[in-house]
């Protein structure tokens, strides 16, 4: 939540769904940890070519206090590195949300006590913070002096997987879930739990 170098959000952020997966492994949900690995896989390696094709543009610069407003110089990388970010917290739709939101049920249906729920809901919302701290300072803050050129955007080969991977962390949530689970799970919660995952 207080780091500053761009690599060492994603890096962290990559632990905290970890975290997230040995979280489901301790339920004995193996397939779903498996499923979120492979969900995750995919927008965190958006995540990490958007960053580095931000680092590229902005002077070889890590530090996200120097990037700011760099939505107006990088169009297409802001939308795309948001989409994984919003994958990331489990926006519904995305392919983050069908992995994650899964898991969250399940251990609310199983009823693992208000302890385990209470910490699972605080690292959910903790992951909604760090996003929206970096979107916030990397594209949408103010202007923080570094140099920014964006003849990034220009080149295909850089954009080019990008674009792929965008789309993949679109349709991969459904494609994977319909793969890996062919019979649809029943789950029955009250509506304070099964708006809690979205409300956090």
């Amino acid at each position: 939540i207080f780091e500053y170098d761009l690599k060492k959000i994603i890096a962290l952020s990559t632990l905290s769904q970890l975290g997230m997966m040995m979280f489901s492994i301790s339920l004995g949900l193996y397939e779903l940890a498996f499923f979120h690995l492979l969900t995750h896989a995919l927008f965190k390696a958006l995540l990490f070519l958007c960053a580095g094709i931000l680092i590229h543009g902005a002077g070889n610069t890590q530090d996200i206090r120097s990037f700011g407003g760099l939505s107006l110089n990088f169009p297409l990388v802001t939308v795309c590195m948001n989409l994984a970010n919003l994958s990331l917290c489990g926006v519904p739709f995305l392919a983050g949300f069908y992995s994650k939101d899964l898991i969250v049920e399940l251990a609310c249906q199983y009823s693992w006590g208000i302890f385990v729920l209470l910490m699972m809901f605080i690292c959910l919302s903790l992951t909604v913070l760090y996003s929206v701290r970096l979107t916030y300072l990397s594209f949408v803050g103010p202007y923080g002096g570094g140099t920014s050129i964006s003849v990034c955007e220009s080149d295909y080969s850089l954009v080019g997987p990008v674009v792929i991977l965008s789309f993949t962390s679109l349709v991969s949530g459904p494609i994977l879930s319909w793969l890996n689970f062919p019979a649809p799970v029943l789950i029955f919660l009250p509506v304070f739990l099964k708006w809690g995952a979205l409300f956090f």
